[in-house]
């Protein structure tokens, strides 16, 4: 049986990176194909290429637990100024009576 090899151009070059989040200036050290001109000294003295993005689990806010709060109360009063104040399901008779 022969042994089968490797496709070389089918598989992108792997390998660490320093991805630097835009916002908060936290880097953290992973691998990715992808790549940058620009590179950085990391901590243990190797240089590694670096990709600043500008969302990472440091910034965002799912992961910070900033959630945006939402003004409730203030979207009804514009609906109803908008579309005028409705008369509540109960006050108003039901269809058929009358």
């Amino acid at each position: 049986m022969k042994a089968r090899r490797k496709r070389v151009t089918s598989h992108p070059d792997y390998h660490p990176v320093v991805f630097e989040d835009s916002s908060t200036g936290k880097r953290f050290l992973t691998r990715s194909t992808a790549t940058s001109a620009r590179t950085v000294e990391w901590e243990d003295g190797r240089t590694y290429p670096l990709l600043v993005v500008d969302v990472t689990s440091d910034s965002h806010p799912f992961w910070t637990g900033a959630h945006r709060v939402l003004d409730t109360q203030g979207r009804v009063e514009k609906f109803e100024r908008k579309y005028g104040r409705r008369a509540r399901a109960a006050s108003q008779p039901s269809r058929g009576e009358g």
